[in-house]
């Protein structure tokens, strides 16, 4: 650990990582926010499609989300979170605009991301998961599924982020292209440093899932010596996780990297349907299941920040946490 405070990777993307980012401020200032780059829809799929730049929504959100709690950081991650609603710029957060406009600048997307970050006075670092956006291939069955299987011959194909959130059916595989991008090095090198790993909560598909795609992030994930925490989401997800319990949300993970250990799964009372079930297929990973409470009243609206951001420091300073009936 760096002066006492744990070094921290958090794998994801959109509100799930933003959320989890907030919650790990409160445990320690040495994060490094690894993102994905597979996002093609909204103003991040326009700017990436005319400017060929990494989608910057999720690393804008990121930065955000790790932003000082001094007054001029605060006010200028308001700024670049601020989006507009009328006129050609509709749609488009300042944040996404300033960052493409570094990117091209300084022609280095890690060295734009810096200087941003310098700007919100950020407590860590945010960094791409590789250095070209990808797309996200997935086939997608009408037929019922307990869990994900890696046919490539089942179902039927979509393309792209929002293809494979929106369109009905459930997800039976999933794939990125190019199926070998050039791995953000800087990732790498904080992964195989850091004293813990989080991944999830999220969008399982779009957001957790694809740094599993990429295989020198796979390898770097299964070969550092940090610990691993998965959290587990609190609810299904409309479009991508219809069905699926806590357990197949595991064993997506466990297909797409069979070499994958943990050494805790979060979850919330709420989210268990089995308990029995749940603990076998943690324990298939090498994990603990640590079952305590971090999601709001009502669980449809998220984890809770405070509660999630008490269940990590009890894990990462004591490495357990109070037990729950």
């Amino acid at each position: 650990m760096s002066g006492g405070s744990p070094r921290i990777v958090a794998l994801g993307g959109g509100h799930g990582l933003s959320l989890s980012l907030r919650a790990l401020t409160q445990v320690s200032d040495h994060i490094t926010a690894v993102v994905t780059v597979a996002d093609d829809g909204g103003s991040s799929g326009v700017l990436r499609r005319d400017l060929g730049v990494l989608p910057p929504g999720d690393l804008r959100m990121a930065l955000a989300a790790l932003a000082d709690s001094s007054t001029a950081a605060q006010l200028w991650s308001s700024v670049a979170q601020h989006r507009f609603d009328r006129g050609d710029l509709a749609g488009h957060p300042v944040g996404n605009l300033m960052l493409v406009a570094l990117m091209e600048e300084l022609q280095d997307p890690i060295a734009a991301l810096d200087r941003m970050a310098d700007l919100l006075q950020v407590r860590g670092r945010v960094l791409p998961m590789c250095c070209e956006p990808v797309d996200l291939v997935a086939r997608l069955t009408t037929q019922e599924r307990q869990y994900i299987s890696s046919s490539p011959s089942t179902g039927f194909e979509v393309r792209g982020q929002v293809a494979v959130a929106s369109t009905p059916g459930r997800v039976v595989s999933v794939a990125i292209e190019p199926a070998e991008p050039e791995p953000c090095e800087q990732a790498l090198t904080a992964i195989a440093e850091a004293d813990y790993i989080v991944m999830g909560p999220g969008s399982w598909f779009s957001s957790v899932l694809p740094h599993l795609l990429v295989p020198e992030i796979r390898d770097a994930l299964v070969q550092s010596p940090a610990q691993r925490i998965v959290t587990l989401n609190l609810t299904e997800q409309a479009g991508e996780t219809a069905g699926f319990s806590p357990e197949d949300h595991l064993e997506v993970l466990g297909t797409y990297a069979p070499e994958l250990r943990l050494d805790y799964v979060l979850a919330d009372p709420s989210c268990i349907l089995d308990r029995e079930s749940l603990n076998q297929t943690v324990a298939g990973f090498g994990a603990d299941l640590v079952v305590t409470p971090v999601a709001r009243d009502n669980p449809e609206h998220g984890h809770d920040e405070g509660l999630l951001a008490s269940a990590y420091a009890q894990l990462m300073t004591r490495g357990k946490i109070t037990p729950w009936p």
